[in-house]
């Protein structure tokens, strides 16, 4: 029997890994034995992108939680930087935050005097948001910690290593475009919730 799927959602190495090999069912092509347990190897892997994405999100959270924001907060400010503002739309294109989350996540942030809302003046129904001055004074400080903390985990790759990771992850980000379930900012589709957790 397959174990419990690990915090990642994922099963386990063990249960990917554990069908015996068996010979293939008459009828099929292919010669020889095979091992039914090979058709969720990709489990494996997906398990393993998922962790070190969690652990990624862990180790900069510390710079994050230092000036008082949350993952979800640090997202909008991090993508507001350097801009103009946008709308809604277009903000929650940029990020991994569903439209519901979304707003509150802007509302927090506007009661601390990071962002400013303003109602379009193209479309009266929608807003744009943009960092206020405070908003944009913090932005200056908290994207450079993060980016040189995360630096960290990558202090010893080279070129070819981030090449061949690029290569890995585009090659599964193309294959995602195809079903379309990626990111609207990348292709097209759906969204991850992202929590607004203090």
């Amino acid at each position: 029997m397959a174990s419990a799927p690990g915090r990642t959602g994922f099963p386990d190495d063990a249960a990917c890994m554990a069908a015996p090999e068996t010979t293939r069912p008459p009828g099929e092509s292919g010669a020889g034995r095979y091992n039914p347990g090979m058709g969720e190897r990709y489990l494996k892997s997906v398990r393993l992108l998922a962790e070190c994405l969690q652990g990624f999100e862990r180790l900069t959270a510390a710079p994050v939680r230092r000036f008082g924001l949350t993952h979800a907060q640090f997202d909008i400010i991090a993508t507001l930087g350097n801009t103009p503002g946008m709308s809604y739309k277009q903000l929650g294109e940029r990020t991994l935050i569903t439209k519901g989350t979304l707003t509150g996540v802007i509302e927090r942030l506007e009661q601390k005097g990071i962002v400013e809302r303003a109602r379009s003046s193209a479309d009266k129904r929608s807003f744009s948001v943009r960092l206020s001055p405070a908003g944009d004074a913090l932005f200056r400080q908290v994207f450079p910690a993060v980016v040189a903390h995360g630096k960290q985990l990558f202090a010893d790759y080279g070129d070819s290593d981030f090449e061949q990771l690029d290569r890995a992850l585009g090659r599964l980000r193309a294959r995602l475009d195809e079903a379309g379930v990626t990111t609207p900012a990348h292709g097209s589709a759906t969204r991850t919730t992202t929590k607004d957790n203090p």
